[in-house]
């Protein structure tokens, strides 16, 4: 039941992402990037096998893969967080920047007829 769950918050966030995508306004373009990077995170942090409890480095020795925790999706995740921050906010500034240049926040930079 919470891999139905998981898998429909996933296709919510990316649909409503893609939706926002083809919106008129710049704004609504910035969130629906931001929707679609939640949505591929949480993508990318399910397919990680998350298991509690067990080390993250593999010690000397006999080596079991599966008494190990994957390291790699969660900081995979943690740099597009970070990334996709720094990215929001570059946009953010080209939109207000646009905006006071053009008096409109339309993607294309002026009002439709």
């Amino acid at each position: 039941m919470i891999e139905l769950t998981l898998a429909l918050g996933i296709g919510f966030l990316v649909g409503s992402g893609i939706w926002l995508l083809q919106r008129p306004r710049t704004y609504q373009v910035i969130v629906g990037l931001s929707l679609i990077s939640y949505g591929v995170n949480l993508f990318i942090f399910s397919m990680s096998r998350l298991r509690s409890n067990v080390p993250p480095v593999v010690s000397s020795g006999a080596i079991n893969p599966a008494d190990y925790a994957d390291p790699l999706p969660q900081a995979l995740v943690l740099t597009a967080i970070v990334i996709g921050f720094a990215t929001t906010a570059l946009f953010l500034v080209v939109l207000l920047v646009s905006r006071g240049l053009t008096g409109s926040d339309h993607v294309d930079g002026r009002e439709p007829n």
